[in-house]
């Protein structure tokens, strides 16, 4: 854990609870089923369609921002090895060449729930981002699905700093579903994002930013677990031992 300065972090209504799990799982059944849930579904906007991945944006209300949703499918390496690359924040730092600083500042007990400060590059003139956010993480063998859910939160030992600008608007939802078994290749996945990285771009400006970012992002992300399934690299296991509180998610 990251050495803090004062100020301690109050889990209560920060951690990330079972409902936020079970409602992530379930974005993969509306997005194959959208006529049986026209409300959630409504606004989404293609913006971008290739071999095996697509990527649509709709608006935030009341906000002037985007939210983004990909989906893809990977048939060359296993759910295990891509989700593992996705947790571990020391293996990120290698194959992430825009990271400053990736640190798991708090874990909660109760839920396996972490609080992680993330600081990265942006393009030239503008100043670094720093995220803080809470992240859960729950595999379901029975459904065979692996979920992954961040979202923003304040930390009283870690203030914002001058040199970078911090994002305070922050959430994503990753869902994985094997074709055939979590260590077996081949998988879909579903990446719902949204986060507010306070530009004074134009939104056409920041939307193509996004558009152009997440296929390269996944894309390193997918290289990543490639090399670390070629190099036989040691990873933090998401199927490994639970963690206390670790969740055991009925999804409907």
């Amino acid at each position: 854990m990251a050495a803090l300065g004062t100020g301690a972090f109050v889990w209560d209504g920060q951690r990330i609870e079972e409902e936020e799990l079970r409602r992530s799982a379930q974005e993969l059944q509306r997005l194959e089923n959208p006529e049986a849930f026209p409300e959630q579904e409504r606004g989404w906007e293609p913006l971008l369609e290739r071999e095996r991945f697509r990527l649509w944006r709709r608006p935030i209300p009341g906000s002037g921002l985007f939210q983004y949703r990909v989906f893809g499918s990977y048939t060359d390496v296993t759910p295990r090895q891509f989700f593992n690359v996705q947790l571990d924040t020391e293996y990120r730092k290698q194959w992430d060449s825009l990271v400053l600083k990736l640190e798991v500042l708090e874990r909660d007990p109760a839920t396996g729930s972490e609080v992680i400060h993330w600081v990265t590059q942006f393009p030239y003139p503008m100043y670094s981002r720093d995220y803080v956010y809470v992240r859960r993480y729950s595999v379901d063998p029975e459904r065979q699905l692996m979920v992954l859910v961040s979202r923003a939160v304040e930390h009283p030992g870690v203030p914002e700093q001058p040199e970078h600008v911090r994002v305070r608007s922050y959430e994503s939802h990753l869902v994985i579903r094997p074709h055939r078994g979590f260590d077996e290749n081949g998988f879909d996945y579903l990446l719902t994002y949204s986060d507010n990285p306070q530009t004074v771009f134009p939104r056409y400006c920041l939307s193509w930013m996004v558009s152009s970012g997440m296929p390269e992002f996944l894309e390193k992300l997918h290289s990543a677990a490639l090399k670390a399934k070629k190099m036989e690299l040691e990873l933090r296991d998401c199927l490994g031992p639970e963690p206390r509180g670790a969740a055991r998610l009925e999804y409907a």
